[in-house]
């Protein structure tokens, strides 16, 4: 086979993959008609094991990097796996989330909201950026819109504890308690 010929057989597999239905998106159905606390959780780590493996075998190795390298707390590798990502594959929601996590911890707000806005563009069903931008907004004492947000996640994932508990918290505080 030519170069020519490999080189667009490649191309047709790439472009196949973007047009692929992601495999998330029948999980997270899944996860907002879920009936009970168990079953939500288990479709919940169903929608997480999509969502790190959406991208391609080469985004996949680096993610896993990423993700190990937050979770042994070397953020400057993680920071470095997750810019790379962005510049493969900038439609990849789940890097934006992690990334914005990386900007959370650090307390640079302002890029850690840019960053979950990102993820939500290309997924907006993307509980877990909307529960981030809860968790800052309250933070920033944005009250109004952290209880938004957390609204948004629940609509998704109605069994989430912590958009749960920031609506039971933030509602009185917002809407008032009725008499």
């Amino acid at each position: 086979m030519s170069l020519t010929h490999s080189l667009i057989a490649f191309m047709g597999l790439i472009l196949a993959q973007a047009d692929a239905p992601r495999a998330s998106q029948p999980l997270l159905d899944k996860l907002t008609a879920a009936h009970s606390e168990s079953d939500a959780a288990r479709r919940e780590d169903d929608v997480w094991d999509a969502w790190l493996s959406e991208s391609g075998p080469t985004v996949d190795i680096m993610m896993e990097r990423g993700v190990t390298a937050m979770q042994t707390g070397d953020n400057a590798l993680a920071r470095d796996m997750f810019d790379r990502i962005i510049l493969i594959d900038p439609d990849y929601a789940e890097v934006w989330h992690r990334r914005a996590t990386l900007f959370y911890a650090a307390g640079r707000y302002d890029e850690a909201i840019a960053d979950l806005e990102e993820a939500l563009r290309r997924e907006p069903r993307h509980f877990g950026a909307w529960t981030g931008l809860g968790v800052i907004f309250e933070a920033i004492e944005q009250r109004k819109a952290a209880l938004k947000s957390y609204r948004e996640a629940l609509k998704i994932h109605p069994y989430a504890k912590i958009p749960a508990q920031g609506v039971k918290r933030l509602t009185p505080l917002v809407e008032g308690r009725s008499l």
